[in-house]
């Protein structure tokens, strides 16, 4: 089910000029990867015991909910903004080693959310099912290797401006674990300035004690 859109207008939007000179780029995504500390976060989902994983794609996507800019998409060739935005993420079949790519709603509550995603995981049998619709996040993690940079395939698709997250295998640095997180995002929408804001929303969301 499509969350809830509202049409932007153009003629009186702040963003239009740059939306209208970024969507003709040849690739209009950009990527950025920074560290994340996952200290107190990891802890908390080993002490409740969540899967890292699921609660990661839970912290990142309440994150990315919270900034405006990252609910723009184009919907039929026209920039609108959801009011939320679910959660899809990639889940190994640990028999095949192939992932499959889960679609679940995003509920607010962590503990909710993580028995619902892995629920879902478990029983989708799939690998695809078919179109996630532009309402989504996109999550991707790597946890075998600890990176330093990430790209990702191109469907040439200039108007899909679905926010791609990825984050590598954490590492001990004295007593913090230390995580690579990658976002890519579509140019028209997000800027440096947004990418700041999602550091910020996520460090906040990583050092969030469980109620």
């Amino acid at each position: 089910m499509t969350n809830k859109w509202k049409a932007i207008d153009e003629a009186h939007w702040d963003r239009a000029v740059h939306a209208k000179v970024f969507r003709n780029y040849l690739d209009p995504c950009f990527c950025v990867t920074f560290e994340v500390d996952v200290t107190d976060f990891h802890r908390m989902t080993k002490e409740n015991g969540f899967s890292f994983t699921i609660a990661m794609v839970h912290a990142v996507c309440a994150a990315a909910n919270s900034i405006e800019n990252f609910r723009y998409r184009f919907l039929d060739g026209k920039p609108v903004l959801f009011d939320k935005i679910d959660t899809a993420f990639t889940y190994l079949d640990k028999r095949t080693q192939l992932f499959k790519v889960v679609r679940v709603p995003f509920i607010e509550n962590l503990e909710e959310y993580c028995v619902l995603a892995k629920r879902t995981a478990d029983e989708q049998k799939a690998y695809f099912t078919g179109p996630l619709g532009n309402d989504i996040f996109m999550c991707s993690p790597m946890p075998w290797v600890s990176y330093s940079h990430i790209s990702h395939t191109n469907s040439g698709a200039k108007d899909n401006a679905t926010p791609l997250f990825d984050w590598g295998k954490y590492t001990a640095k004295g007593e913090r674990l230390l995580m690579p997180f990658s976002v890519q995002a579509h140019h028209s929408f997000v800027d440096g300035i947004h990418i700041g804001m999602l550091s910020d929303a996520l460090a906040e969301r990583l050092g969030m004690p469980e109620d």
